[in-house]
């Protein structure tokens, strides 16, 4: 099993570069609230300097549904995760964009990948971007079948255990692999995709 591994919150064409060299699947461009958010102008400089091996992930939270798709295509983006309380009717009006769900582990969640629409489910901590980790015995019986992510919490130091517990298909990571709230640390961002894709092997 090859675990697919998503960096995110990338902000500078160095993050973008050292995303690459640590062999990630894709990169997360951040156009909600947050510390890592980006406009279309620069994220679509930072998707022109990815190889086509590596996808390019829109993420929006809180960010009104209108907004979306111009935003997407405007920075060029090939996937738009939607991360959040977004309804069903947010995802359809998306179409025929690429389209990922990212939302909270509850016991209303619908963990059905592919239920919305979307091609891959990415189960998040409560706070996302926070850096919080969890509690993976919610999926003991909840759990996603498929193309899933895991996030929440996870660092170069822990993802291989979070790996071992949760068995995704997937790992997806922001804060643990930061220097300080908002700036990316390159050796950490290789540290965890190493530990990531040794746990799967």
């Amino acid at each position: 099993m090859i675990m697919f591994v998503k960096l995110c919150g990338l902000r500078t064409s160095a993050d973008v570069a050292a995303a690459v060299d640590a062999g990630c699947d894709a990169v997360g461009f951040v156009f909600g609230p947050s510390p890592r958010r980006i406009d279309a102008e620069t994220a679509r400089a930072l998707v022109a300097g990815l190889p086509d091996s590596v996808l390019a992930v829109g993420v929006f939270g809180k960010v009104q549904i209108e907004q979306v798709a111009p935003l997407a295509e405007a920075s060029g983006v090939g996937v738009i995760q939607l991360h959040g309380e977004y309804p069903p009717a947010a995802f359809d009006s998306l179409a025929p964009h690429r389209l990922w769900r990212a939302t909270t582990l509850t016991p209303e969640t619908e963990v059905r990948v592919g239920a919305f629409g979307e091609e891959v489910l990415l189960l998040d901590s409560p706070v996302a971007g926070s850096g919080r980790r969890w509690d993976l015995a919610g999926l003991a019986g909840a759990r996603p079948q498929g193309h899933w992510l895991l996030a929440g919490g996870l660092t170069p130091d822990n993802v291989a255990r979070a790996i071992a517990e949760a068995r995704p298909w997937g790992v997806d990571v922001s804060s643990g692999i930061e220097s300080r709230r908002g700036v990316k640390d390159h050796g950490r961002m290789r540290e965890f995709v190493a530990a990531a894709r040794e746990t799967a092997a």
